[in-house]
Parts: C-alpha cells; sequence; structure tokens
C-alpha cells in the first residue's frame, strides 16, 4: 500500500477546514489548519516564553499579528486560543505536538 499525502491532507482540510477562525473584541482572526514546516523553523528560533513570536509566526499574516497584539492580549488568552486551535484542528507546535525528528 501506498500512502497517499495528497488525500490525507485533503481529508484533514475537509474534516477541518482551511482555517480556524476565533473572534477578539468582535474582530475575527484565523490560524491556519496546516502548518508549513518554515513555520516549525521560524518558531525553533523564538525562546520559548516569546508568546508573541510563536503566535505572530502561526498567524502568518504580519498585519492580521498586529491587530491581534493590538488588543491587549492577557497569557491566558493566548493560552486559551492556542488551545481551541488544537483541540479543533489537531495543529500543534512545541514539545506537545508530533516531532519530524
Amino acid at each position: 500500500m501506498v500512502f497517499d499525502v495528497n488525500a490525507a491532507r485533503a481529508q484533514r482540510l475537509e474534516a477541518h477546514g482551511d482555517a480556524f477562525h476565533f473572534t477578539l473584541d468582535g474582530e475575527e482572526f484565523s490560524l491556519p489548519t496546516e502548518l508549513d514546516v518554515d513555520v516549525l523553523d521560524t518558531i525553533k528560533t523564538l525562546d520559548e516564553s516569546d508568546l508573541k513570536g510563536v503566535l505572530g509566526a502561526i498567524v502568518g499574516d504580519a498585519g492580521a499579528a498586529e491587530r491581534l497584539f493590538a488588543h491587549k492580549l492577557s497569557v491566558q488568552d493566548v493560552k486559551a486560543i492556542m488551545t481551541a486551535w488544537r483541540e479543533e484542528t489537531g495543529a500543534g507546535v512545541g514539545e506537545d505536538s508530533t516531532s519530524a525528528s
């Protein structure tokens, strides 16, 4: 049997959509369902406590990240967003995610 990566990706996107959407103070934001491996390379260069950097890398759009951080997020807000994103999409970064090594 040959594993078809494109079919598996299509199935994941069908199940979860192409983005996880959330609102903050009436403004809608989104995080991608699928992360490009280059995002992980970017995240690896950041300090593990750099929540803005990690979330900004995942958002992937500098303008959207600036708008998001203009809302004065708390650490608990960021944790709640990331937890909901992981639960909804199965995506993740850091030590609790699947490693390619």
